[in-house]
């Protein structure tokens, strides 16, 4: 089974749109990710930085914490 990106929505948006200048694209588009939930853009996000990877020649199993995480404790007040 293929499991799809969880940023590709079923029903996909074909409005196509003409800008005037560079700034209002990127402000549109601005605008379209501040509607969309956390969850959404986060999800883009990884899936952005793991299409990046890959074109760099890392495999999927490359993508973990390169360094190890330290837990600090906080004193009692």
């Amino acid at each position: 089974m293929k499991l799809r990106p969880t940023c590709y929505k079923e029903s996909v948006d074909k409005t196509i749109r003409k800008y005037t200048s560079f700034d209002e694209m990127k402000a549109d588009e601005y605008r379209y990710w501040q509607s969309r939930p956390v969850h959404e853009r986060v999800a883009a996000v990884g899936e952005l930085t793991e299409a990046c990877y890959r074109l760099k020649g890392f495999k999927s199993d490359d993508f973990r914490l390169q360094r190890t995480l330290v837990h600090f404790e906080r004193t009692p007040r």
